[in-house]
């Protein structure tokens, strides 16, 4: 049960230098040309060297350019908006950049872990017309609005036109069609095999072990968190019973149960036996409840309710984005996993969007200083769980 005395987290990169070689032969009078194709790699200045084996020849300065583009450029409301960024560099004032659209904050872009690329997808928001996406760099969690004056004042900068066009709008699939797929984090199934291996609140999940007594009644527990980490009192690993079966005259078992409505994350799977104990692992993932009202004129409040919210540092929060606009967070550990936030509908009649995305909720860092805010880029670069992103729309009725 070690699991819950640790933070889940991927080593950050060191500063390891990666080369590319390419091998060329001097003419007679003594000159070499090479020519080569810019790779896929972080931005800004790297180091081109000529060197005879172990002898350095020369060395020159090379900049790889940061680029971004967005696709498609126009489409009706709603419409998924994919930006994708080459180049981001990993140096100090040239690592941490920023969307915002129509001057409203949206989020953080990352590349730790993606080699200077980032991908992620934006719904169109706004009434008919031209909208534009800032790509902005910041090296205190938001944007630096006079870069032009900053240390590095030539860091390109992007205002990038999406024009909204008329026509029927493209909705968010509903919540029951947003639950998580696959999980790339890999951990040990142990003695205990549960199918599936993670799941949602609510989902059925069998739990099989063998090489037990035959023909008895056993109980499977599981393990969790109670408390929290704010107040006074702490938290503690707490034990419950989940499952009873009887085995098989072959010393096989199974259990059948419904995830709890507890916290996301990994939770230990516990047989006890005469022989000792069998252990298991149950990845517990986040899943999105129906909006409680889906219209209503401006005022009109209605919640977005999240079940199996993570306890990490890395996982215990998630950031709210109204129409690409970020308007705050919600934390589940105090609340084992359930998570309620109550939102007021604004803006112009018709349909707005609600984005939740993964963030980190605090670290050691500050340089850049990336925290509580939206993780654009959580899929691919996420220092901890694979988490997923929530989507939801509200349709703004006209004024009563």
């Amino acid at each position: 049960m070690e699991c819950f005395r640790r933070r889940i987290s991927r080593p950050a990169p060191s500063e390891v230098n990666f080369a590319i070689s390419y091998a060329t032969t001097s003419d007679g009078a003594g000159r070499a040309t090479a020519a080569f194709v810019a790779p896929e790699d972080f931005g800004f200045v790297h180091d081109i060297v000529l060197q005879q084996g172990d002898r350095l020849l020369t060395q020159a300065a090379f900049s790889l350019d940061m680029t971004v583009k967005i696709s498609p450029q126009s489409g009706p409301l709603g419409t998924p908006i994919a930006v994708e960024v080459q180049g981001i560099g990993w140096r100090p004032l040239f690592n941490s950049w920023h969307l915002l659209y129509d001057n409203r904050f949206t989020g953080w872009i990352s590349s730790v872990t993606t080699h200077g690329s980032a991908k992620f997808v934006i719904p169109a928001a706004g009434n008919p017309g031209p909208h534009v996406l800032e790509i902005l760099h910041g090296e205190f969690t938001f944007p630096y609005r006079n870069m032009q004056q900053n240390p590095e004042p030539d860091r390109p900068r992007w205002a990038i036109p999406f024009t909204v066009t008329d026509g029927p709008p493209i909705l968010p699939p509903p919540p029951n069609h947003q639950v998580q797929s696959r999980l790339a984090l890999r951990f040990s199934a142990g003695e205990l095999v549960a199918e599936p291996p993670f799941a949602a609140v609510g989902r059925e999940v069998t739990v099989r072990a063998s090489g037990v007594a035959p023909n008895k009644h056993y109980e499977l527990e599981w393990a969790t968190l109670a408390g929290n980490r704010v107040g006074g009192s702490g938290w503690e690993q707490a034990v419950a019973k989940i499952a009873s079966a009887r085995s098989n005259s072959a010393g096989d078992i199974q259990f059948n149960f419904a995830v709890p409505d507890d916290l996301g994350g990994a939770h230990p799977l516990v047989l006890s036996t005469e022989d000792g104990s069998k252990l298991g692992t149950l990845w517990v993932v986040p899943k999105a409840l129906p909006l409680d009202v889906t219209r209503g004129p401006v005022g009109t409040t209605f919640a977005v309710h999240l079940k199996g919210v993570g306890w990490t540092e890395t996982a215990n929060i998630y950031h709210v984005v109204y129409d690409n606009g970020y308007i705050g967070y919600a934390c589940g550990f105090n609340s084992q996993g359930d998570v309620e936030i109550f939102l007021k509908a604004t803006g112009d009649p018709g349909w707005h969007f609600i984005d939740l995305y993964p963030g980190i909720y605090k670290g050691t860092e500050r340089r850049p200083n990336n925290y509580a805010v939206p993780q654009l880029t959580y899929a691919e670069d996420h220092p901890g769980e694979d988490l997923p992103a929530f989507h939801f729309a509200f349709h703004v009725l006209p004024g009563q």
